[in-house]
């Protein structure tokens, strides 16, 4: 029986040629396509692994390929092939980009959480030992990369995570437009461009730092609005956040590890983008 989490046919012809093949040994007993549906399914309902639907494989089945996934680098080259492909369908460049978003929220870790040691991961090297991190979501229209980081000063974020990011800027050619970075009201641009500066001299010839507009309380009041006001470009960011909260698995930070947790986040932009490729 189908779930709402389970791949439609479209969407298992687009990712099946992306997943990793097996060395021939004697036929699996479960398909990947619903080792895809077990991980998709606990992404969603948030449920314990141990708990998956017993018409699924077993959970430990399903684990063991979403861990392999994970560890070898699939998920990531997965998440890249299919960001290309909604460049291209929507007839954007499948690498260099001309705007990106930077924001952060709040994600409140659960009781199964342990402080997590120092450990190289995508974009971020950084020791776990808070309760509270952010969820940094670097968009390009629409997907990009994201990282997971410990609660800090938002600038300091910003500066850590581009900084990892450098190699994406060094080669990204000159004859191409500047990209817009779009900065939340809480960051600080010339301390983020000096802090790259003394890392990369040729940065801000490659981007350039901007503060989102917000609205005043007077600009506000002139309009007749109180309270939140949609401003333009920037709903994007918050209607990724909204995405991902549909995972009751990404409602709160139930993982372990910060790479376990930065996996989830990762399949739910996989799952977002297979729907959008295989809508079209």
């Amino acid at each position: 029986m189908p779930y709402s989490s389970s791949l439609r046919d479209k969407e298992w012809e687009i990712i099946s040629p992306l997943l990793p093949q097996k060395k021939k040994t004697r036929p699996p007993r479960w398909t990947k396509r619903q080792i895809l549906d077990g991980i998709f399914y606990q992404l969603k309902n948030g449920c314990n692994w141990c708990d998956l639907p017993k018409d699924l494989p077993p959970y430990s089945t399903v684990f063991w390929y979403y861990k392999q996934w994970r560890l070898d680098g699939a998920l990531d080259q997965i998440m890249a092939t299919l960001h290309s492909k909604v460049r291209e369908q929507v007839k954007k460049k499948t690498k260099w980009t001309t705007l990106l978003i930077i924001d952060s929220q709040a994600v409140k870790n659960t009781c199964n959480v342990v402080v997590w040691k120092p450990m190289d991961f995508v974009i971020i090297n950084a020791p776990m030992a808070l309760n509270d991190i952010w969820q940094l979501i670097l968009w390009a229209s629409p997907f990009l990369a994201t990282a997971l980081k410990p609660m800090c000063r938002m600038t300091r974020a910003a500066i850590e995570m581009l900084s990892h990011h450098l190699d994406y800027f060094r080669v990204k050619p000159v004859n191409i437009p500047k990209t817009t970075i779009l900065l939340d009201n809480g960051y600080h641009p010339d301390k983020i461009a000096t802090a790259l500066q003394a890392i990369y001299p040729q940065i801000m010839t490659k981007i350039r730092l901007q503060l989102a507009p917000k609205p005043s309380k007077a600009e506000k009041a002139a309009q007749g609005k109180t309270g939140f006001i949609v401003v333009a470009t920037r709903w994007i960011i918050e209607r990724t956040n909204a995405w991902v909260e549909r995972c009751k698995s990404l409602v709160k930070n139930f993982e372990r590890t910060l790479s376990h947790a930065t996996a989830k986040l990762n399949l739910c932009f996989i799952r977002l983008m297979l729907k959008r490729l295989a809508s079209s």
